[in-house]
């Protein structure tokens, strides 16, 4: 949960670095929220009032996440662009937010994991 608050903390922060495990721990917080939510849902009788809702909220940080998660693989943030392109996008940047951090200081700043 520390890595979910942390993130919506800094929900303007586009510029430096994000490790991995910020990314991926916000990734996984919005599931598990959004599913709870989903359940919610159906159980009172409403259509995507609160998921939406939900998402609005979170933009702002998802997309922050994911620009310093690029920086720190030593990407601009102009890549986040590349989702655009159905499927083939989605999994290109997959890739790159699965891949280690670029181990010393870049563009974007020091290295988050030292």
């Amino acid at each position: 949960m520390e890595w979910y608050s942390k993130v919506l903390k800094n929900y303007v922060g586009f510029s430096g670095r994000a490790q991995r495990k910020e990314y991926w721990m916000f990734v996984l917080f919005n599931l598990i929220i959004s599913i709870i939510l989903a359940i919610l849902e159906s159980l009172l009788g409403i259509t995507n009032v609160l998921t939406g809702l939900y998402s609005l909220a979170v933009l702002l940080p998802s997309l922050a996440v994911a620009f310093r998660r690029l920086h720190d693989t030593g990407r601009s943030a102009w890549w986040i662009l590349i989702g655009l392109i159905p499927l083939i996008g989605a999994i290109i940047l997959i890739v790159f937010y699965c891949q280690d951090s670029d181990p010393n200081e870049n563009q974007h700043g020091p290295n988050p994991k030292q």
